[in-house]
């Protein structure tokens, strides 16, 4: 299972994310606190928008560990944005490609995982079979998560208009509902763990999710607060008036600091809205 991290808020310098943190998520790349396996050294992505420039946006992926990339470590510090997404990966299906390594985008949206669709080999005929031209065309990796993603893009591309985070929402959980029908269908047995993370650069949609109620569900937390800052070597999110706001998602808590940190339930969904509302519901078969 892999690592991530989904911030929304007020500008913020990504190295304040990446890096600084004690237990920032390219410490998690190489130790993780809470996974058996400590090591997410299987390439790893951060995805993130600058809309002075555009409304889609920009995506940085290497097959190399997170923890000995130069080139991350050289431009971690020179993006400030108010919307990243970041991924360390431990690869579970598919092979260690630039084109397996997520965040995955499509035209405005940026999507990724921690976990694993249990028995997908055995559906992913079945799954490739049910995507639209369009969408198959767009699968350019052999993971579960990108076929889970274009069932996902297939839903959500049929809405017309100005969509926002319930339409995003909705699209995330009927595409849950459609990969246990289709496992159901083939008898498949092994488990789903659905830690999931989806945003068009002004919402989030995440989820902490598993298939049998008997495993235990892969971590999840939130913190709010008006600001998430870095000094003199502590970092934590910061509570004023300011009007600012800043949300983060993360598979681990970034610091000890307990109480900035909540965890989601499991079998949850998690949102956060344009004006940065976080909002909390149960995933229901």
């Amino acid at each position: 299972m892999c690592r991530f991290l989904a911030y929304r808020g007020a500008p913020i310098i990504c190295d304040e994310l990446l890096f600084k943190p004690e237990n920032s998520l390219i410490h998690q790349s190489y130790c993780a606190r809470e996974r058996e396996e400590p090591l997410n050294g299987d390439g790893f992505g951060i995805g993130w928008y600058e809309k002075d420039i555009d409304q889609t946006p920009a995506v940085f992926v290497s097959i190399q560990p997170a923890w000995s990339n130069r080139n991350l470590l050289s431009v971690a510090p020179k993006i400030k944005t108010d919307c990243l997404f970041a991924h360390v990966r431990a690869a579970t299906e598919g092979t260690v490609s630039e084109s397996n390594c997520h965040p995955f985008r499509y035209e405005n949206y940026l999507m990724m995982h921690n976990g694993e669709v249990g028995g997908f080999s055995h559906i992913k005929r079945e799954v490739r079979r049910r995507l639209s031209d369009l969408v198959y065309e767009w699968v350019d990796g052999t993971t579960d998560t990108q076929h889970f993603y274009a069932l996902f893009l297939d839903d959500i591309l049929q809405k017309k208009g100005e969509l926002g985070v319930k339409d995003i929402a909705e699209s995330l959980l009927a595409t849950i509902k459609h990969i246990n029908e289709i496992k159901q269908k083939y008898n498949v047995e092994e488990s789903c763990y659905l830690n999931l993370a989806v945003t068009d650069g002004e919402v989030i949609v995440a989820t902490r999710y598993v298939s049998d109620p008997d495993m235990p569900a892969a971590t999840l937390y939130y913190s709010e607060g008006s600001s998430y800052e870095c000094q003199d070597g502590v970092c934590m999110m910061k509570h004023s008036r300011s009007g600012d706001q800043a949300v983060i998602v993360v598979s681990e808590k970034l610091t000890n600091i307990e109480y900035d940190w909540h965890e989601v339930p499991v079998n949850h969904i998690i949102t956060v809205d344009r004006d940065l509302t976080v909002k909390m519901q149960p995933i229901t078969e």
